[in-house]
């Protein structure tokens, strides 16, 4: 599933090598990376998803892909917009406007964790509680999948625990790769097969870049 990173202007190569920082644990081998180190840190390619159900949807989204930049996240390609229906623990809430980007980043998995949540900090998402789990905000960036990595911390798990079981993530991350598979190769598509069709993901516009 991993493939390297091309730098700005070069074609992708590297060498497969360990990643992460932080605590946690890494399995799977690590995961592929590019670059021979003159032009920087090599990178890994990863997948994050986007969300978003109060005020401008899609201005949100677009605004976390502007802001990834500063914070060591360059944006590779972004799938189609989707409409989709609210699920988890609170159902009575505006539809989501949500996405996929494939990214290139030097982080490992708990500082671009860290880059991903100063996003929504910027962008007004609120974890202070008593916000409760699934209620409607401005922005969500989760981090879905980096690299060939298989990682496990008290905050994070690669690959995310319902990337697999999540219509509105499946569908835009398939039509960014569709041969995507996850690190013990569960491939996304039969993963997708699976889910009922019946919960609404519908095309809602054009990529974000």
């Amino acid at each position: 599933m991993s493939e390297a990173a091309p730098a700005p202007g070069e074609p992708s190569g590297g060498e497969a090598g360990p990643a992460g920082d932080g605590g946690g644990h890494v399995a799977a081998g690590g995961g592929s990376r590019s670059g021979s180190g003159e032009a920087g840190p090599p990178e890994l390619v990863g997948y994050l998803g986007l969300g978003s159900n109060i005020g401008d949807r899609r201005g949100q989204l677009a605004a976390a892909v502007a802001a990834l930049p500063r914070h060591g996240v360059r944006t590779l390609a972004s799938s189609s917009t989707y409409e989709t229906e609210p699920v988890g623990e609170i159902l009575d809430q505006p539809d989501f406007l949500n996405a996929c980007l494939r990214i290139a980043t030097a982080h490992g998995p708990e500082a671009l964790l860290d880059a991903c949540k100063a996003v929504e900090r910027e962008l007004g998402r609120s974890t202070t509680p008593p916000v409760p789990r699934h209620a409607p905000r401005p922005i969500d960036v989760d981090l879905l999948m980096l690299g060939d990595l298989a990682y496990a911390s008290e905050r994070l798990r690669l690959p995310h625990a319902e990337v697999t079981t999540r219509r509105f993530v499946l569908i835009p991350l398939l039509e960014l790769d569709p041969e995507l598979a996850t690190p013990d190769g569960t491939r996304l598509a039969d993963a997708l097969a699976a889910l009922d069709p019946a919960v609404r993901v519908r095309r809602a516009g054009p990529p974000l870049i």
